[in-house]
């Protein structure tokens, strides 16, 4: 038997993940069946765009479910309490600054279940996140991107 991937998360990742199988258990999927319905109501199902619009975005829908669903069962809540509060961790804020002059940026390592770049939270299997975790307050790091080799220092861990 094939063990599922586990999905490390904060408590409020998970729960954002559950508000969205929500959303698209009771709003989302009963849209897409109206839109069907009135697709098949024009007839001809050969050549209805509509139709094949609206099966397309089903299948979407129900991919995105099922997906959700097994991150939710096979979630790994992060216990906060019993973190090491010098290390980068998982669940942690850093702060860090690119060498030789560059600004601070803020990110908190989360799982990929909850990555949102955009907001923030970067996941535990980016370059940056692997390079940072196990480091401390001071450490410069050697982190390998995509974009190539960047040098940072930690200014903060919270």
């Amino acid at each position: 038997m094939v063990s599922e991937k586990k999905y490390p998360m904060t408590l409020s990742g998970k729960k954002k993940l559950e508000e969205e199988l929500e959303y698209l258990k009771t709003v989302k999927r009963k849209e897409v069946v109206e839109r069907i319905k009135i697709a098949r109501s024009y007839g001809d199902l050969s050549e209805n765009s509509e139709y094949d619009s609206a099966k397309e975005d089903q299948a979407f829908v129900e991919g995105k479910i099922s997906t959700l669903e097994s991150m939710i069962r096979n979630s790994v809540i992060i216990n906060e309490d019993e973190m090491n509060n010098d290390e980068v961790q998982l669940g942690k804020t850093v702060t860090f600054k690119e060498l030789p002059d560059g600004d601070e940026e803020t990110y908190t390592i989360v799982g990929s279940a909850e990555a949102n770049p955009i907001e923030g939270l970067i996941s535990n299997d980016s370059p940056i996140a692997k390079g940072l975790i196990g480091r401390k307050k001071g450490d410069e790091v050697k982190i390998m991107t995509p974009g190539g080799e960047m040098t940072v220092t930690i200014v903060d861990i919270k």
